[in-house]
C-alpha cells in the first residue's frame, strides 16, 4: 500500500552513501535542500528551524543513528528526507559518528495524520531489524519500501523489499511486528499511547518475572517527552517497553509529544514500584506520581540505556532512601482523586486542582504580610498604598527605612492574595477542559470578586467556565478553523458563557456572605466568651468557605486600635484560625503510623503554616478525611477562641500569626489558648482514625488531598 501521493518521503527525498559532510550542519542542511528541491519547504527556513531544535539537545542515537526533527512554518509539507552516509557525520551520539539520518520535517500547522506518521518511524528505529534493513537497501526505492510497511502498514502485515531483506537477517519482522504496532498506534487521536499501554501490560510466562517480594510481577510507569514531541518521546516509550519486556516488568508509558497524550491511569500509578522521567522538558501532572521512588534523566538515556533505567527505577523501590517524587498540594490533588470516573470523582478532581494551585499564593501572601507588620507595625495596612507610591529608598517617609519596606511587603503581600479567587478558578477551569479553560477561569474568578461571591463565587466561577471550555471544544470546527479553537474560539466563547453567568448568580453568594457578617455583628452584646466559640467554630467549620470568611470579615471590619473588644474578637479568630494546620502537624507526630508518608510531610510543613496564620496547612488532611478531621478540629477552634476571649487577649493585627506577637496583648493568654485547642484537636482526630470507620489497610490512599483553602 503505497504512502498517499505525493507522499511523506519518496525516492527524491532518498540518498544513498551520500557524502553530505562530516558535521551535523552540513547534513542538516544537505537533507534540508532535499527538501526543498521537492517543493515542500524552503531550505534556509528549514536549516534554521533543524539547527535551532538540534542546539537543544543533540539527536544522535546509539548504532549509528541520528535523527534530526522540527516543526517549522516554513514546512509546507510533513516530510521525511534519509540520507545514508558515506563518511558519517557526528551528531553527538556517545558511541560514535552516524551514518543513517532521518530528517524529519513537520509543517508548524500540520495535521495529526502526518505527526501520526512522523512518530511512527521513529518508533521503528528503536528495532534492531528495521535499522539493519536500511544499512541493507540497495536502491532509494527499497527505503522508501522500508519507510511505508512503517507508517503505513497493510491491515495485515507488511512486505520488507526483497533487497533489504536479503541481506539483513530478520528484517522481514519488520512486516509483522512493525505494521501491528505502527498499525495499532494509528487508529485513534490517542492511539499510540493506547498502544503503547498495551504492549506494556502483555504479559511474560510464568516464571519470567521480575519477582517483587512474593513473586508478583513488578511494574513501572514511565513519562517521556522532548522539547518538540516528534521523535525522542516515542523512540524512548517504545525502548522502556522492550526492555521491560525483556526483563519480566510491566511498563507503561505516558508519551506527552505532539500527538494526543492519554495519561496513565491513576490505578498504575498506585500499583507501580516506581517512575522513570525521561524527558527534556517538564513533566506534565507530575504531582499525581507524589511519594513514587523515582529515577530522572534525559529522553536520549530510555533510548541508549533503558534496561539500565529500570534496573535504577527498582533498585530505588527497594531502597528506603532512594529518591521520591517530592510530595505537593498540587500532586496530592491530582494522583488521590482520579481514581474513578463518575462525576463526582471529576468534579472533586477539579477543585481540589484549583485549591492545590492557589495554595502557593497563599503561602507567600501571608508570609509576606507578617513580615510586613513585622516591619512597619500593625498600622501598616491602613496607609502602605500611599508610601508605596509617594517615596522610594532614595525618599524614604517618616518613620525611615523600615516603615517603608514594610509598605512594600504589605503591598506584595496584598498582590499575592488578590490572585486567589481567580488562579482557584483558572485553575479548576483548567482540571476540566486543559489550557483552553484557564482564561476563562481567570477571568470569572476576577468577576466573582468584582461582585463580592469571593471564595465560593470563585469555586462556582471555575466550573462554570472548565465546563463552557469542554463543550465548546467539542465542536467540530471545519479545518481552517480548527487551529484557533484553543487559543482564540474557546476562550473567547466561554469567557463570555462564564463570566456572564457569574455576574447573574455572583451577587445572590455575596449577600450570603453579607447576611452572616450581620449576623455575627449582632452577637457583639452578647456573652465574650460564648462569642469566642462561635467564632471559633465558624474559623474551623469550612476552612476558606463562606463562614470562615464571614468570621474573618467581621473581625477584620471591625478592627479598632482604640476598642479593646474589637482586638479581643481579632484574637480570638486569628488564634482559632491557627489551630487547624498546628493540631494536625501535632497529630502526624503523636501518631505518625495513622497518616501516610505524604501526609507526615504535609504535617511538617504544617507547623509552619499553622504559627504563621496560614490555615492552608490542615486542608489536605481535611479533604482527605472531612468527616473526622474537620469536627476534630471545631472542637479544639471553638476552645481556643472561648478561652482567648476569656482571658482578654488583643490583637492589633489582622493576620501573621506568632509574626506579630508585638501588636498583641496577653500574648502568653493567646499562646495558650493556642496550645489547648490545638492538643484537643489532635488528640480527637487521632482517636477518630484510631476508632472510628477505620479503614483496612489496602483502602488507605497514599496521597491527601487538598480542600477549600483561606482566601482573605
Amino acid at each position: 500500500m503505497p504512502i498517499d501521493a505525493p507522499g511523506l518521503i519518496t525516492t527524491d527525498l532518498v540518498r544513498l552513501d551520500a557524502d553530505l559532510g562530516t558535521a551535523k550542519d552540513e547534513v542538516i542542511a544537505g537533507l534540508a535542500a532535499m527538501v526543498a528541491a521537492a517543493g515542500r519547504a524552503d531550505a534556509e527556513g528549514l536549516t534554521a528551524d533543524a539547527l535551532a531544535r538540534e542546539a537543544k539537545s543533540a539527536t544522535g542515537l546509539p548504532g549509528g543513528i541520528a535523527i534530526p526533527h522540527c516543526r517549522s512554518p516554513h514546512v509546507r509539507q510533513g516530510s521525511l528526507a534519509f540520507a545514508r552516509l558515506s563518511p558519517p557525520a557526528d551528531f553527538g551520539a556517545p558511541d560514535g559518528p552516524a551514518d543513517l539520518v532521518f530528517l524529519i520535517a513537520a509543517a508548524e500547522e500540520g495535521g495529526a495524520e502526518h505527526m501520526k506518521l512522523l512518530t511512527k518511524l521513529a518508533r521503528a528505529l528503536v528495532r534492531k531489524d528495521f535499522v539493519a534493513s536500511l544499512r541493507a537497501a540497495r536502491t532509494p526505492h527499497d527505503v522508501v519500501e522500508l519507510v511505508d510497511a512503517v507508517v503505513n502498514p497493510p491491515a495485515q502485515q507488511a512486505t520488507v523489499p526483497a533487497g533489504a531483506a536479503t541481506a539483513a537477517a530478520g528484517a522481514t519482522a519488520v512486516g509483522a511486528t512493525g505494521a501491528a504496532s505502527a498499525g495499532a498506534a494509528g487508529s485513534a487521536p490517542a492511539g499510540m499511547d493506547a498502544a503503547l499501554r498495551a504492549g506494556a501490560a502483555t504479559e511474560v510466562p510464568a516464571g519470567t518475572g521480575t519477582p517483587g517480594g512474593d513473586g508478583a510481577r513488578r511494574s513501572i510507569v514511565a513519562i517521556t517527552a522532548c522539547p518538540t514531541g516528534i521523535a525522542h518521546t516515542y523512540m524512548a516509550a517504545d525502548a522502556l517497553v522492550a526492555a521491560g519486556k525483556e526483563d519480566g516488568v510491566t511498563v507503561e508509558v505516558e508519551t506527552q509529544g505532539s500527538a494526543a497524550t492519554t495519561p496513565v491511569s491513576a490505578e498504575a500509578i498506585a500499583r507501580a514500584d516506581a517512575v522513570i522521567f525521561a524527558t527534556d522538558v517538564g513533566v506534565k501532572g507530575r504531582e499525581r506520581f507524589a511519594g513514587k521512588p523515582v529515577v530522572e534523566s534525559g529522553v536520549k538515556r530510555a533510548i541508549s540505556e533503558p534496561r539500565v533505567m529500570i534496573a535504577e527505577a527498582l533498585a530505588t523501590a527497594d531502597d528506603p532512601n532512594g529518591r521520591r517524587v517530592a510530595a505537593g498540594a498540587a500532586g496530592v490533588a491530582a494522583a488521590a482523586s482520579t481514581t474513578g470516573v463518575g462525576l463526582g470523582s471529576n468534579l472533586k478532581r477539579a477543585l481540589l486542582t484549583g485549591v492545590s494551585y492557589m495554595i502557593p499564593f497563599v503561602a507567600a501572601g501571608g508570609l509576606i504580610i507578617a513580615l510586613g507588620f513585622l516591619f512597619g507595625g500593625y498600622d501598616i495596612v491602613n496607609n502602605s498604598h500611599d508610601i508605596v507610591l509617594q517615596n522610594s529608598l532614595l525618599n524614604l517617609p517618616p518613620g525611615g527605612l523600615a516603615i517603608y519596606v514594610g509598605a512594600v511587603f504589605h503591598q506584595l503581600g496584598s498582590a499575592a492574595f488578590g490572585f486567589l479567587v481567580p488562579a482557584l478558578a483558572g485553575y479548576i477551569a483548567f482540571a476540566i477542559a486543559d489550557r483552553p479553560g484557564i482564561a476563562p477561569g481567570f477571568t470569572a474568578g476576577a468577576v466573582a470578586v468584582f461582585v463580592g461571591a469571593g471564595f465560593i463565587g470563585g469555586l462556582l466561577g471555575g466550573l462554570l467556565a472548565g465546563v463552557a471550555a469542554l463543550y465548546i471544544s467539542r465542536i467540530k470546527a471545519p479545518r481552517w478553523l480548527a487551529g484557533l479553537m484553543p487559543v482564540v474560539i474557546i476562550p473567547l466563547l466561554a469567557t463570555i458563557v462564564a463570566g456572564g453567568l457569574m455576574f447573574l448568580f455572583g451577587q445572590p453568594l455575596a449577600a450570603i456572605s453579607t447576611g452572616l457578617s450581620s449576623w455575627l455583628s449582632g452577637l457583639s452584646g452578647t456573652s465574650a466568651v460564648v462569642l469566642g466559640i462561635i467564632l471559633g467554630l465558624m474559623m474551623c467549620f469550612d476552612l476558606g468557605g463562606p463562614v470562615n470568611k464571614a468570621a474573618y470579615a467581621f473581625a477584620v471590619a471591625g478592627l479598632n486600635v482604640s476598642d479593646p473588644a474589637t482586638l479581643r474578637i481579632m484574637a480570638a479568630v486569628m488564634a482559632a484560625g491557627m489551630v487547624p494546620p498546628l493540631a494536625m502537624a501535632l497529630a502526624t507526630v503523636i501518631r505518625p503510623k495513622l497518616f501516610t508518608e505524604v501526609e507526615r510531610e504535609n504535617g511538617t510543613a504544617a507547623w509552619l503554616l499553622g504559627a504563621s496564620f496560614i490555615s492552608e496547612g490542615a486542608i489536605p488532611f481535611a479533604a482527605a478525611d472531612p468527616l473526622r478531621v474537620i469536627p476534630s478540629m471545631m472542637a479544639g477552634g471553638a476552645l481556643t477562641g472561648g478561652l482567648a476571649m476569656f482571658f482578654d487577649a488583643q490583637s492589633r493585627a489582622p493576620h501573621g500569626g506568632i509574626f506579630v506577637f508585638f501588636a498583641m496583648t496577653h500574648v502568653a493568654a493567646f499562646v495558650g489558648a493556642i496550645l489547648a485547642g490545638m492538643v484537643v484537636s489532635a488528640l480527637l482526630v487521632v482517636a477518630a482514625k484510631q476508632f472510628v470507620g477505620v479503614k483496612k489497610p489496602e483502602e488507605v490512599r497514599a496521597q491527601p488531598e487538598p480542600t477549600m483553602a483561606t482566601a482573605r
